[in-house]
């Protein structure tokens, strides 16, 4: 089961900007990251985005006020509040929220959950549509192991989470409250303890995700790490699933990530999606931040339309087209699925006809 489409995609309910892109037509994207803060509590073993180095800085949330209603105008259906640090250390990010929602886009957020306290609760459920929180482990000492936090942190983010199943009760909110444990040898052998806990305490699922190495990362302490063997453990897992419970097992991302190995050739997917890091520059893709051939410009000095249709943007869709070998990107990336959906829209097998 994975009824939310979490180990797959959702880039063929959108027929309409299908076929604009497929007719090579300019398409604005469908969803897009945002990290309010730079800033961040934890420093994780696994961060993928250590590189940028935690700065103390923030979005302007009157500007993105005007630019949130612009994205929507354009045809933006979605922002998810996460990145290089902790979005919920933004003082705004309550009114963040909600100007997005206004706007007419559909808000999330992947958070470490740690600020999450009930007055948050209260402001943003009603205008959101999921709330992932990341903990990975199902002890205080594994945690603060490694989300190199005091072990205290757990049982925050344990009572916080209680809070907002309270207040979604409370309020009839359709937020979709989940959380997410990256499976690292550390946490292997406390998977079933953590579903537990998750399921008492009434989330509605538990996503269990492989590794995916970052190139730029300081750490190569996963790098390596395999997948093999744990069918029993996912299948115990799976057994805490109910009617209100999900536990969703990326099996198909675990097996690509052993294998290492993709069926496309080319990045096709830069145009259904962007990410603007914490200092408000656009990025065609968050595993090339710092690199400026993937650095279409700065919200806070230009219009969404502006730096989404200008020349930076074209210069660096010509260098992934003809440079860019997919083939050294990050394995399991965030659009690998979508990537692998249009390359096969680009390169169908035989007999598609009969169907």
């Amino acid at each position: 089961m994975d009824s939310y489409r979490i180990d797959s995609h959702k880039l063929m309910y959108h027929v309409k900007r299908l076929n604009q892109w497929l007719a090579g037509e300019l398409v604005y994207p469908l969803y897009i990251e945002i990290s309010p803060a730079g800033l961040c509590n934890h420093r994780c073993t696994f961060c993928a985005l250590d590189f940028m180095g935690y700065r103390k800085r923030f979005l302007d949330s009157d500007i993105f006020k005007q630019r949130f209603a612009e994205m929507a105008r354009l045809g933006v259906k979605s922002v998810m509040f996460g990145g290089e640090g902790e979005p919920l250390l933004h003082k705004d990010i309550g009114r963040m929220t909600r100007d997005a929602n206004v706007a007419g886009l559909d808000v999330a957020f992947t958070t470490n959950g740690v600020f999450f306290l009930q007055g948050l609760a209260e402001e943003i459920l009603d205008r959101t549509r999921w709330i992932k929180v990341s903990i990975n482990a199902g002890t205080p000492e594994t945690y603060a192991m490694i989300h190199n936090t005091s072990g205290d942190d757990f049982a925050a983010v344990l009572h916080n989470l209680e809070n907002a199943v309270a207040v979604k009760k409370k309020f009839g909110s359709p937020c979709i409250l989940g959380a997410q444990l990256l499976l690292l040898p550390e946490n292997f052998n406390e998977v079933l303890l953590l579903a537990g806990l998750l399921k008492d305490i009434g989330l509605d699922y538990l996503v269990i995700k492989p590794y995916s190495h970052h190139p730029l990362t300081k750490s190569s302490r996963y790098k390596n790490i395999s997948y093999d063997g744990l069918d029993d453990m996912c299948r115990q897992a799976e057994n805490f699933r109910s009617a209100d419970f999900e536990v969703v097992i990326r099996r198909d991302t675990m097996q690509r990530w052993n294998d290492q190995c993709r069926r496309y050739r080319h990045c096709r997917a830069l145009p259904f999606w962007s990410y603007i890091d914490s200092a408000g520059n656009v990025w065609g893709c968050s595993m090339y931040m710092g690199d400026n051939r993937f650095l279409y410009g700065n919200i806070h000095s230009n219009s969404f339309q502006e730096i989404w249709e200008g020349e930076a943007r074209r210069s660096s869709l010509c260098w992934v087209e003809s440079e860019l070998d997919a083939g050294s990107c990050r394995v399991n990336c965030r659009m690998d699925k979508v990537n692998t959906y249009l390359w096969e829209l680009e390169n169908p097998p035989a007999h598609v006809n009969f169907i």
